[in-house]
């Protein structure tokens, strides 16, 4: 658009930040939507009670929701997904006091939808290309890349799961 180049809008406009917010609001829902659906997929495989389904299917949105907020505004994967992991932690240790039941149950299905699948097949991929064609610059920086990517937002997973309960739990003060 010309007049949005050139920096003056006319009067009936709304302006661009309001459709911008508005889109990444529509853009997170669809994330947080999406992320649900294999929350709770794995929490049916997990045999997850059925009450506790709606939670695992909040807490796979929450935190797929969270990181993709996180990495809209410049957080790399790996960190986003560490905090992302946290506040689904955080979140299954109240519904744990809550409803009585253990952590785990509320918080290991929602993680699954933050598992790196893509980068892990990209990974093997270069690998497979690397064992049939032969070594390569471009297949081993490939490899390497999307490994330790994997590695380390798997590892940022289970980090993040695990930081709330050893703070929350803790049999000595922390001080």
């Amino acid at each position: 658009l010309p007049w949005y180049r050139r920096g003056h809008e006319p009067s009936w406009c709304l302006g661009m930040g309001v459709v911008m917010w508005f889109d990444l609001l529509v853009a997170v829902l669809n994330d947080m939507l999406f992320a649900a659906i294999p929350a709770v997929g794995f929490a049916l495989v997990f045999n997850v009670p059925q009450k506790a389904l709606v939670y695992c299917a909040i807490g796979g949105a929450i935190g797929h929701g969270s990181r993709y907020l996180m990495m809209h505004f410049g957080i790399p994967i790996e960190w986003a997904t560490f905090f992302a992991a946290m506040l689904v932690s955080i979140v299954g240790i109240h519904w744990s006091h809550r409803f009585l039941a253990h952590p785990k149950v509320f918080t290991v299905a929602a993680l699954i939808p933050m598992v790196p699948g893509v980068f892990a097949f990209k990974a093997m991929i270069a690998l497979v290309e690397l064992n049939h064609r032969g070594y390569s610059h471009e297949l081993v920086a490939m490899l390497a890349e999307n490994f330790l990517k994997a590695m380390f937002i798997i590892a940022g997973l289970a980090v993040g799961l695990a930081m709330p309960g050893l703070l929350f739990y803790r049999r000595k003060p922390i001080v």
